[in-house]
């Protein structure tokens, strides 16, 4: 009787906690679910890496929501077609020639927006660099660019906007990081620091500022149809880099759009979401990892076997642009998605009704 009095007790407290476990799971559902949006129609958000790709899909869609919009990228001539392209949209816009990963001249470009519009709401820490290859063709300069670009230029303009988020007690962060800042994916080791690195300043940023009402938000994208295949970097054996990476990056069934991408990221933002994970395939990866790392670890390893090796004196430390690259793989129907995400969002010269 004893025993059996222990055994049923037991289950019950097992039971209780398990309704318990799942009351407050739904909870937390809930919450983030119903999550108010917050209006943004006249607040200044300014997007790094707004001239091109998934930086002027953002640029666009915080404009339809009647936000004044800053950008910055280093090209002049980008950014003051991207600008256009928003002032069509009846936005009022402002560019600014910017390298994010020049501490002085990121300085300079937040002291400017803020004279601009007297003050910013929302930062979108968005520019990046792509360098794909094989660990054997990477340099030390590699993870410096890619940490000097994606690591310290979310650092910098985070810190110079900080101040004034603080003083007012309200603003939003919104950093674009990766899937690969969560999965260390080959062939893109360099990337993958980065990412990582700028993942971690994200979470625990946004664990520090709660209490001053300032929501950070890290978004980790999969692959998107941007056309940034284009613009990439590639090393080794860069035509069969160029061609792997160029049609990951077109396929509707393994990217998502930039404009949807754009809206989800928009809405996280409005919500003050704390973590987001684009795209099926990254969030079903990403769930693995966080259960299996070892085993997600191996089967990166088995797929790298499909990647192209360079041995010997096919190792290329050059780097070349994408569009540098003949590719019949990439010059086929394979990336005709990509293609016109390309021309749309300024990753080439061909405009989009061409294609």
């Amino acid at each position: 009787m004893r025993l059996s009095y222990k055994l049923a007790g037991g289950v019950a407290v097992t039971a209780a906690a398990g309704t318990a476990a799942l009351g407050i799971g739904a909870a937390l559902v809930a919450r983030g679910f119903y999550r108010r949006m917050e209006e943004i129609a006249g607040k200044a958000a300014l997007i790094t890496g707004g001239s091109r790709g998934l930086g002027l899909a953002l640029a666009e869609e915080f404009a339809r929501q009647g936000c004044r919009i800053a950008i910055c990228a280093r090209d002049e001539r980008d950014l003051q077609l991207a600008k256009e392209r928003l002032e069509a949209l009846g936005a009022e816009a402002i560019s600014i020639v910017c390298d994010v990963s020049e501490r002085e001249q990121v300085h300079a470009m937040i002291a400017k927006v803020q004279q601009s519009f007297g003050g910013i709401d929302i930062l979108v820490n968005n520019a990046g660099i792509i360098t794909v290859g094989p660990i054997e063709s990477q340099k030390i300069e590699d993870f410096e660019r890619c940490m000097d670009t994606m690591f310290w230029g979310t650092v910098y303009p985070t810190l110079e906007v900080l101040p004034e988020f603080l003083q007012r007690r309200q603003g939003s962060i919104v950093n674009i990081t990766s899937i690969g800042g969560r999965i260390s994916v080959p062939h893109l080791i360099p990337y993958n620091c980065a990412k990582f690195a700028c993942v971690g300043f994200s979470e625990g940023l946004r664990a520090e500022l709660a209490k001053d009402k300032i929501k950070v938000t890290t978004v980790l994208p999969g692959l998107m149809r941007t056309g940034s295949y284009i613009q990439a970097e590639m090393k080794g054996n860069a035509e069969a880099e160029y061609s792997w990476f160029g049609v990951s990056s077109s396929l509707p069934l393994l990217t998502m759009s930039a404009e949807r991408a754009a809206r989800r990221i928009v809405m996280a933002a409005r919500r003050g979401e704390a973590d987001v994970v684009l795209t099926p395939q990254a969030k079903l990866g990403a769930l693995a990892h966080g259960v299996a790392p070892g085993i997600t670890a191996d089967v990166l390893g088995v797929a790298n076997r499909l990647l192209p090796q360079s041995r010997g004196a096919q190792i290329d430390g050059q780097r070349r642009k994408g569009a540098e690259i003949q590719s019949p793989v990439v010059d086929s129907p394979l990336t005709a998605m990509g293609k016109k995400a390309a021309a749309k969002y300024q990753h080439t010269e061909q405009r989009l009704a061409e294609i």
